[in-house]
């Protein structure tokens, strides 16, 4: 479809656009979005009617948008010329951000940098969030600077990590964890480091466990990692226990690049000692190899932050791919909760406020971070999705993605050329669903992922007396769900963890 669609005239594709069925039609849009042709384009610009079509096209356009392997300045300007002042749907707006904030990472690394068009993408991302009356509206444009990852918005960055109420700081400092390491700089550091010692304020444990991260995974200074580890025991249980676990994973990590630091600094039983690391919290960290072969490392991470009273804070499960010093977040998804303790009378910590009731989540998936979902904020919305739940699970994101799109000529010793066309496309279904039983006592979390994968493969040779093909087709599918029961009606806690992946059928 998509190499058909390249061919086409603009009437033609908005003729196939306007009757498409219904249930084809996100299907055409993703198509039409991965050709790309000028005409494509335009007829894109005419059929969507951003104050109008239903949020789910919408969004399928978007983030199509947002995955597309190699974007044109054409498409950077369709998708500003659609959030230009346009009164549409608040969930649409937000995906437009984190969707623009890729669009103008990817034609970055393009060497696009430059473009007057590029510089009106980053405005309207930064002066968007200057006008943020809202939290959540200030947390979209951060995540949206984090897609962008354009090194001048850093020191935006690290104002809002610094300054920012909780939320707000917290999404500043994921932003910054997507940075690569070449871009954390000593200025980053320094701030990161201010945060997690709260040299100016205090800050909420998940934002100082947060910049404890970035310092140990971008080229810590044995100091940074001898002073995060002694100060580990001023937090409370819980985070200190994570925090420690966190270390002594990487230490098992071959890839991890402050593995060989580490190793030296635990050679010092004054840091390396019984009492320092046998903290009795349930919390925990862990990562390690999925596959591994010469060329590529396929890792997973689980990381499980709890509460004191024993109720999971925060989950983040994590798919990465690694390569000769490429670092690619496949998947990554991030579930949390607050203020389920106090409203089961349990104390919050002393000296802080107690969070309000909510639980959400947020996903990267390949190293796009889409739009953060609220499951329910508060208790009365709390109760009204427990009374009228539907069971269904919250889509995530849902789609046809372009992944790869090469097309080479290479020419031949004989003075011959061949032709090469290499194309690969992703089917992807991310789902999750969080069911809090406040009789029974139990939170229950289920992460599904599901995809498929097709790769085409084509190289011809094409002269007047010789005409010769080769083709290559492969395809594969899998599915992942990962599942947490929590039961918090006794002590101690009980908590079940399940990891299932489907049989892969591969062709």
């Amino acid at each position: 479809l998509i190499q058909m669609l390249r061919r086409a005239k603009k009437r033609d594709v908005l003729q196939l656009l306007k009757r498409a069925p219904e249930e084809m039609l996100p299907f055409v849009v993703e198509a039409a979005v991965a050709a790309q042709s000028v005409p494509a384009l335009a007829a894109l610009s005419d059929f969507l009617d951003f104050s109008k079509e239903p949020r789910s096209l919408l969004e399928t356009f978007l983030y199509a948008t947002a995955f597309s392997p190699r974007p044109s300045k054409e498409l950077l300007r369709l998708m500003l010329d659609k959030l230009d002042g346009k009164q549409m749907a608040p969930e649409v707006w937000d995906t437009g951000m984190v969707a623009l904030g890729s669009l103008l990472g990817k034609l970055c690394q393009q060497q696009l940098c430059g473009l007057q068009v590029m510089e009106h993408g980053v405005e309207t991302i930064l002066t968007g969030l200057r006008r943020a009356e809202k939290e959540h509206e200030a947390v979209t444009h951060l995540l949206a600077l984090g897609n962008a990852q354009l090194p001048s918005t850093i020191p935006t960055l690290l104002e809002h990590a610094e300054e920012g109420p909780t939320a707000v700081a917290a999404a500043a400092i994921s932003a910054l964890r997507q940075f690569p390491a070449q871009h954390i700089s000593g200025q980053v550091k320094r701030a990161m480091r201010r945060i997690f010692h709260e040299k100016r304020k205090s800050y909420e444990k998940t934002c100082r466990l947060a910049a404890a991260e970035i310092l140990l995974d971008n080229t810590p200074l044995p100091m940074d990692v001898i002073n995060i580890l002694l100060a580990a025991h001023q937090l409370g249980m819980e985070e200190a226990t994570f925090l420690l676990l966190k270390v002594q994973s990487s230490l098992h990590s071959n890839h991890h690049p402050a593995r060989k630091i580490m190793s030296d600094i635990m050679r010092d039983s004054r840091i390396n000692n019984y009492n320092h690391f046998s903290k009795a919290g349930v919390s925990s960290s862990f990562s390690g190899p999925l596959t591994a072969t010469k060329e590529l490392l396929s890792t997973f991470g689980l990381d499980l932050l709890f509460l004191e009273g024993g109720f999971l804070r925060k989950s983040v499960s994590d798919f990465s791919l690694l390569s000769h010093n490429w670092h690619l977040r496949a998947a990554q998804v991030t579930i949390e909760a607050q203020g389920i303790e106090s409203m089961l009378g349990e104390n919050t910590s002393e000296g802080e406020e107690g969070p309000e009731l909510m639980a959400g989540m947020s996903a990267i998936f390949f190293d796009v971070q889409l739009r953060p979902i609220i499951f329910f904020q508060g208790y009365t919305d709390l109760m009204a999705k427990v009374l009228l739940s539907s069971g269904e699970p919250t889509s995530v994101v849902k789609g046809n993605l372009l992944l790869m799109d090469h097309h080479q000529v290479i020419p031949l010793q004989s003075g011959l050329q061949a032709v090469v066309k290499l194309q690969g496309g992703l089917g992807l279904d991310i789902s999750a669903h969080v069911d809090v039983n406040i009789w029974e006592q139990e939170l229950k979390t289920n992460v599904n992922t599901r995809g498929s994968l097709a790769i085409d493969f084509q190289a011809e040779l094409d002269t007047p007396f010789l005409q010769t093909t080769l083709r290559s087709q492969t395809e594969a599918e899998t599915s992942i769900h990962f599942d947490t029961i929590l039961r918090f009606s006794g002590s101690p806690v009980l908590m079940c963890l399940q990891l299932r992946e489907e049989q892969v059928p591969y062709r």
